[in-house]
């Protein structure tokens, strides 16, 4: 698999594309007027505490204050604070924190919708191989490396050293030598001196800390062994990104380059048709079948349908084709939308109990490339895959689009002869009110047509039993949903 990252920044907007052979995977954008907070470490104020919920508000200069949670506060060792009987008998929220109380606190997820910031006591720090814990005492290793040689080396590596705190060795430093693995251990050290300074400083709603911007944490995080270059579209930030390259990842420095063309980096790729694509409802797939993406308040739903798609053999192989096809498609959507929550993927029933395991393998061997956490459960008995996944920032939808002011929300507007039928009734309404000598009707192009034409027996038979002339005029600006009307 050819991997290739793409940056594109402009003054108030950067975006990053990952590209992998040729086929948009994700995409993350962050503008100057919403950035980013996750990792982002403040010196916050508890607003208040909630005993019932053995949770907190906390003010740190933020729109909404940010929710502190028990199980994200740094209260005892962390194998002692895992032990249920102490969770249940003796962690209580009033115990360990007051209302007015200075706290430094780290953002672990953005606001979301209405909801504020999520945040943990538990600080971490993250370098290219290595998240250092100021608070945990042990050294662990990504799950994502299954080796246990390579797991039982990379512990091996701190075994002559006694931090205080701990260290999370992350999957991008399977294979990577000690020396440059205790180089970052030494850059992270550092690094929280500085911090620890800023803590014994810093006044309540003031920024500690401030993770790396989007194009820098992308190389950090996202750059391997199979990304084949970075292209950049900005020279200042080629320089920049280069010379935190020698710092953090030398051996990919010479991946990263500036990036000239006539035509804008996105078009070249077709980044920005997919990206129009993302946000459409229906996705279509090659076969001739079809996705239904649905997001809401609680959960997302995926609903797959076979559409034109009516194969060469049996129904059953039909099904299974689609199925297949549509794993491997969701698992992309879900990462290019970056959808998180609760996600309810309504699968073609199948009654074959081995396309039902293939399928679920295929969903899964596509789940596997997401850097993002998600939890996935067998085929339900009625045919739906339940799955969750980690939600850490808005969806790619929620980035780039507002609630419709036409139908708010709903997806859906009422039809122009529901709209007549409301505007009968106020008329009607306004007679028993008022003593008008006629009414006007103030109404959207659509309204006055039909009010013309197909409703206009209906008129007259309503202006004679009034006994009131009706008129009518066009509002351009009206949505189909809105009238007035007014008594003359």
């Amino acid at each position: 698999m050819s991997e290739e990252i793409l940056v594109n920044i402009s003054p108030r907007e950067t975006r990053v594309a990952i590209v992998e052979n040729g086929v948009l995977q994700e995409i993350f954008i962050e503008r100057a007027s919403r950035r980013g907070l996750v990792g982002n470490i403040y010196m916050g104020k508890v607003a208040r505490v909630l005993p019932g919920m053995q949770a907190a508000f906390v003010e740190m200069g933020l729109e909404r204050a940010a929710f502190l949670h028990i199980d994200d506060m740094n209260l005892m060792p962390e194998e002692l604070s895992q032990a249920p009987e102490w969770r249940n008998e003796v962690a209580c929220i009033e115990d360990c924190i007051s209302e007015g109380q200075s706290i430094a606190v780290q953002v672990i997820k953005d606001p979301l919708g209405s909801k504020g910031a999520k945040l943990t006591t538990r600080i971490s720090l993250p370098s290219r191989y290595l998240v250092y814990m100021p608070e945990m005492h042990h050294i662990g290793v990504s799950q994502r490396i299954e080796d246990e040689q390579e797991r039982e080396r990379l512990r091996s590596i701190f075994d002559e050293f006694d931090d205080e705190g701990g260290f999370i060795v992350r999957t991008a430093a399977e294979g990577v030598c000690a020396e440059d693995i205790l180089a970052d251990r030494g850059y992270l050290l550092k690094h929280w001196n500085s911090i620890k300074g800023n803590m014994n400083r810093g006044k309540v709603g003031e920024i500690i800390h401030e993770d790396l911007p989007l194009y820098l944490r992308t190389i950090r995080d996202c750059v391997n062994r199979e990304t084949e270059r970075v292209r950049i579209d900005d020279a200042q930030a080629v320089d920049r990104a280069q010379q935190f390259g020698k710092s953090f990842v030398p051996h990919l420095t010479n991946t990263i380059e500036l990036y000239v063309g006539e035509r804008p980096l996105f078009d070249l790729y077709g980044v920005e048709d997919e990206i129009q694509k993302a946000l459409e409802r229906k996705v279509a797939l090659k076969s001739g079948g079809h996705l239904v993406f649905d997001q809401t308040e609680a959960m997302t739903t995926i609903d797959v349908n076979t559409g034109a798609f009516v194969g060469s053999r049996n129904l059953d192989e039909t099904i299974f084709k689609t199925n297949l096809e549509a794993a491997t498609a969701i698992a992309r959507h879900l990462r290019l939308r970056n959808l998180g929550g609760i996600i309810i993927i309504d699968f073609i029933d199948m009654s074959n109990e081995e396309h039902k395991r293939q399928v679920m393998r295929t969903l899964e061997k596509a789940l596997s490339k997401d850097h993002t956490k998600s939890n996935i459960t067998e085929v339900s008995s009625l045919g739906l895959v339940e799955m969750t996944r980690k939600r850490t920032r808005e969806s790619l939808e929620h980035v780039l689009c507002e609630v419709c002011p036409v139908c708010m929300g709903r997806a859906s507007v009422k039809t122009p002869e529901t709209v007549c039928m409301e505007i009968f009734r106020e008329v009607l309404r306004a007679q028993k009110l008022y003593d008008a000598k006629s009414y006007l009707v103030l109404a959207a192009q659509e309204i006055v047509d039909r009010m013309l034409d197909e409703e206009s027996s209906s008129v007259a038979q309503l202006s004679d039993d009034i006994q009131k002339p009706i008129k009518f005029q066009v509002e351009s600006l009206y949505t189909q949903e809105q009238y007035d009307v007014v008594i003359m």
